[in-house]
């Protein structure tokens, strides 16, 4: 494979952080306009999920993965 050449497995894994990313943004805006300044178990559940996936994806790709 070439330099910047992604496997399948690394683009699924790349598109499940942004996923994660995503859902825990939203739930950030939720909470925000409800008023919630706390973290809650909803927060705590996404961040965790979010957390697991970026750490299967490479730093240069947005992940906290180091190395091979």
């Amino acid at each position: 494979m070439g330099l910047f050449k992604k496997s399948p497995e690394e683009r699924a894994a790349i598109a499940e952080l942004k996923a994660a990313d995503a859902a825990l943004h939203a739930n950030q805006r939720r909470e925000e306009r409800a008023g919630i300044r706390e973290e809650t178990p909803e927060y705590l559940r996404l961040n965790a999920t979010a957390n697991e996936k970026a750490a299967k994806v490479s730093r240069w790709h947005g992940g906290t993965k180091r190395g091979r």
